[in-house]
């Protein structure tokens, strides 16, 4: 297997962690997947990479549900710093973690989603993908200019008593899950 190859699999298989049979009518969103993941999550707050992290640990959940060896693992995708794809399916692993309902079943996809369309990417499927309008937004997102509620960004909270451009993301998706649960 050659590493393109695998990356290509890898990136399937990202593609189907969120968007699995429940939303299978979905438009197809994969040039801005493929977009997503070519853009390296860079991160302003010290704690953040921890999030950085998750997504470079993607990698080696692959390798073993593929079962792939980690050093093929590590020399084919573990070569280049978390991107911004990688991160957001991590970050969607990690709510439904903590959110896991077997009433309701994995919601792995819903949180991304959720995720996608608070930064405003909802709309760009394949026929109406903007490079220069996902290059805007992810820019304003990794430079955290976007509303002190945190609209624009991952997680909106109403009710934060904090600027949520000034917190790591983990408590921003705490304080979201927080919300939505009240």
């Amino acid at each position: 297997m050659t590493k393109s190859e695998l990356n290509n699999e890898y990136l399937e298989w990202m593609y189907q962690l969120v968007c699995d049979e429940r939303y299978a009518k979905r438009p197809s969103y994969r040039k801005l997947f493929s977009y997503l993941h070519h853009i390296d999550f860079t991160y302003r707050i010290g704690m953040d990479g921890n999030r950085s992290e998750d997504g470079m640990d993607l990698r080696y959940r692959f390798g073993y549900e593929k079962s792939y060896k980690s050093p093929m693992i590590a020399a084919f995708l573990d070569d280049r710093p978390c991107s911004v794809l990688e991160m957001l399916i991590a970050l969607s692993i990690r709510c439904e973690e903590i959110m896991a309902d077997s009433d309701v079943g994995d919601r792995v996809g819903q949180w991304f989603w959720n995720m996608i369309v608070n930064l405003g990417l909802g709309s760009m499927n394949d026929s109406k993908f903007d490079k220069g309008y996902v290059d805007e937004v992810i820019s304003k997102f990794l430079d955290r200019q976007y509303s002190p509620t945190g609209e624009g960004g991952l997680f909106t909270v109403r009710h934060s008593r904090y600027d949520m451009r000034s917190v790591e993301i983990w408590y921003q998706m705490c304080w979201y899950l927080d919300e939505i649960l009240q």
